[in-house]
């Protein structure tokens, strides 16, 4: 870390986010490309400061410019989403190449996955070998869906097999495994997230600057499936569930009980669809359970399954309740996405219950 960072770092330990910012800020104007990179990250999901998207991105875009890899690892997954900046795949690659040849091992390895190629095919690889498997992926792949079948009409849960590919299985549950936490649930009484008996599992959530190419290039396969722009998803969560571990009954929809429910609904709309992915299968049990459909899935690596969880008219649907069973013998890993009847996409960061 540079010395402005671990400034940075110590205001904020202590609670001075705004001399941390302040920190970064002068560091940015004396030229140091990765305060540049820290400020403009902080500045585009407001993380302990001013939500300033727009400007967040140009000083990712200076610090790029300057031959910075973190900047063009960020600037790489805006480009994908079309987040504060023009959507764009090829630039996405572009951006991810360039992190790559500077060294990034984050944008190696979403290259590989991207790709479909084993690590050790890289062994000695130069600049060209990063370009020409920045040039290999099939952008038209990630941009369209398989066909789908029908477990269940009304409402819909539909399947799509061969949804996501090994390689993305893999770099999806390895992304998650360091920053998986015990999953919480939603309490209205006390109005904040808590640990719960009846959800045992742990995640780990992304928010915009956190969340990489392979995560956007799933979330736009799951836009071609269900026919809903990106900029309507919230950021993705990776499930991990150890043996025994599960969640019981409950609704993926915003709660009208919950307090605030109006201005939730008004600011982020409501969630109308849920997307799984289904990481591994080496397990016993853990299905995914629909209890008032008399439906439960088992879902097989890299398939992906949708759901709805509202009315077409907005209001929740309880035929939805639904359950992560436990599995009986092996561990269980999930991608999960939450999709809204409303633009989210660059939303403040904030921790969303589920």
């Amino acid at each position: 870390m540079t010395a402005a960072l671990t400034l940075a770092a110590e205001h904020d330990l202590a609670g001075r986010h705004d001399d941390a910012i302040n920190a970064l800020a002068r560091a940015t104007q004396a030229g140091d490309l990765d305060a540049m990179t820290e400020l403009g990250k902080r500045l585009i999901i407001g993380d302990k400061g001013p939500l300033l998207p727009k400007d967040g991105a140009g000083l990712l875009f200076d610090a790029f410019k300057g031959g910075n890899a973190e900047a063009a690892l960020k600037l790489a997954t805006l480009t994908a989403l079309g987040a504060h900046v023009e959507q764009s795949w090829p630039g996405a690659l572009a951006f991810l190449v360039f992190a790559a040849q500077r060294g990034s091992e984050s944008a190696r390895g979403q290259l590989r996955a991207l790709a479909g190629t084993a690590a050790d095919a890289d062994a000695g690889a130069g600049d060209q070998h990063w370009l020409t498997l920045g040039q290999r992926i099939d952008i038209e792949y990630w941009m369209t869906a398989p066909p789908g079948q029908t477990l269940c009409a009304d409402p819909l849960v539909r399947v799509h097999r061969d949804f996501v590919p090994d390689a993305a299985c893999e770099w999806l549950i390895e992304r998650a495994r360091p920053n998986l936490k015990r999953a919480l649930i939603y309490d209205p009484v006390g109005g904040k997230d808590i640990a719960d008996h009846m959800r045992t599992n742990s995640a780990a959530g992304f928010d915009l600057m956190q969340a990489d190419v392979v995560q956007a290039a799933v979330q736009c396969r799951m836009s071609a499936a269900v026919g809903v722009s990106v900029h309507q998803m919230e950021g993705p969560t990776v499930l991990h569930y150890a043996k025994g571990e599960e969640i019981t009954n409950h609704y993926d929809f915003v709660n009208p009980r919950i307090p605030n429910y109006a201005t939730e609904i008004a600011q982020r709309g409501q969630r109308i669809v849920t997307f799984l992915v289904y990481l591994n299968d080496d397990y016993e049990g853990g299905e995914t359970d629909f209890p008032s459909l008399g439906l439960r899935y088992h879902g097989a690596k890299g398939q992906g399954l949708f759901f709805t969880n509202a009315l077409p008219n907005g209001e929740a649907d309880l035929r939805m309740v639904h359950a992560g069973l436990p599995p009986k013998d092996n561990e269980k890993w999930l991608m999960s996405q939450f999709i809204r009847n409303r633009v989210v996409l660059g939303a403040r960061a904030e921790v969303q219950a589920s």
